[in-house]
């Protein structure tokens, strides 16, 4: 068994190449082998989001605070609020972050294949995040 007390991993700042926004990253956990799972707690103020992206093993959102969009390619954006799970399918383009006026915060589980948790893609832009680009 292993406990890991609240406040005992450092934050960070979701890195500028990959966010619009302010993002803070909290680690919950990380894959310890066998298992190849990990998670995060990541909070989106007001308009931040991800650039487009995928994962080689799909990747689970469970929303915990706030409100938020959520978009695949080709698909409409959704609105996601606290209770929601939202599951992206192995290699489905998508990203995901706060509602324009409101901060978002979730849990994000995600599992390495070969090592990979993530291939990121260029940033969602404004028209994009308005839904005025589709």
């Amino acid at each position: 068994m292993k406990i890991t007390r609240v406040g005992t991993q450092p934050s960070y700042p979701g890195p500028e190449e990959y966010f619009t926004g302010t993002v803070r990253v909290d680690p919950l956990f990380k894959a310890e082998a066998p298992g190849c799972a990990a998670g995060a707690s990541v909070t989106f103020e007001p308009g931040a989001r991800t650039a487009w992206h995928t994962h080689p093993a799909g990747q689970t959102l469970i929303v915990t605070q706030g409100l938020g969009r959520v978009q695949r390619e080709g698909g409409q954006i959704e609105e996601i609020r606290p209770g929601d799970v939202v599951w992206f399918s192995a290699g489905e383009r998508h990203w995901h972050g706060a509602a324009p006026d409101v901060a978002m915060t979730h849990i994000a589980i995600q599992e390495s294949v070969d090592g990979s948790v993530v291939t990121w893609q260029e940033k969602v832009s404004d028209e994009q995040y308005s839904g005025k680009a589709f």
